[in-house]
């Protein structure tokens, strides 16, 4: 991966991740650089289940290939919001 790549992975999970802060109803109890991990991770995960899925690499934007990434997001924003609540 070019570094260009690497770049640009880590602006869209920034956005993916704050996306799916946002989705998530409430406050959570989790900082803005977890946020930001959570994205990078779902906007991977994201990217290999829609190549998988065959939805990657369409003639427009890629909207089930964000709503993958932003439904990931969520869940991994949601999943440690509840980790750290009951701590």
């Amino acid at each position: 991966m070019e570094i260009s790549g690497i770049i640009s992975a880590i602006v869209i999970g920034v956005i993916i991740g704050v996306l799916g802060r946002l989705v998530v109803p409430g406050r959570q109890h989790i900082g803005i650089l977890l946020t930001i991990v959570v994205g990078i991770v779902a906007a991977l995960l994201g990217s290999a289940i829609a190549a998988g899925l065959g939805v990657a690499d369409t003639d427009g934007p890629d909207w089930i290939e964000w709503l993958i990434q932003i439904a990931l997001a969520a869940a991994g924003v949601a999943a440690l919001d509840r980790s750290r609540g009951r701590r």
